[in-house]
């Protein structure tokens, strides 16, 4: 059995060009968040058995501007954005992952509940998708569940290296579930 992955992530939304978390917040892309989408599916010469995307707005509307012309886009939840309870919406400088790995953030969920998410996700695509090519657009959490899940990582070295660090970019990471 395997899968192969390749995950997307939106394009930028009005909140990061603010530094602000969105969270579970719908998030508008912005005007760079717009033709970042399209480009994306220009660059994507890929071909998938299934588009899945988080069903939050900014994850949506990037699927649908990228991809909604070559594939039905197939929105699930836990695909979703950690909920960052009362911080979504805060400047990005004040949220410390490292601290809501194990803690759920106030009146939200810990980085451990999206690791369950995506865990069930993935389970799902194991029954379902076996010996399949399937695309996610999604956000930061999921992608580092992934590197969890998948990868080995311990929460805090997924966290560390995370691309966003360093702002390396680039259009789709690949992933194999075996």
């Amino acid at each position: 059995m395997s899968i192969k992955i390749t995950y997307f992530v939106h394009g930028t939304t009005t909140d990061n060009e603010k530094g602000l978390s969105t969270g579970w917040r719908p998030g508008e892309l912005s005007e760079l968040g717009i033709k970042q989408a399209k480009e994306l599916g220009n660059l994507v010469k890929e071909k998938f058995d299934a588009f899945f995307c988080s069903d939050l707005k900014r994850a949506s509307t990037s699927a649908q501007l990228g991809f909604a012309d070559k594939y039905k886009i197939i929105l699930d939840k836990r695909l979703r954005e950690c909920n960052y309870g009362d911080f979504n919406g805060l400047a990005e400088e004040n949220i410390d992952y490292k601290k809501y790995i194990d803690t759920p953030f106030p009146n939200g969920e810990s980085l451990k509940n999206v690791e369950e998410r995506i865990k069930n996700f993935l389970n799902f695509l194991k029954k379902d998708y076996n010996n399949k090519h399937i695309a996610i657009m999604a956000h930061k959490a999921p992608q580092l569940a992934l590197e969890v899940l998948v990868r080995g990582k311990t929460w805090e070295e997924a966290i560390k290296e995370d691309w966003r660090n360093t702002k390396s970019w680039q259009p789709g990471w690949e992933y194999t579930i075996e």
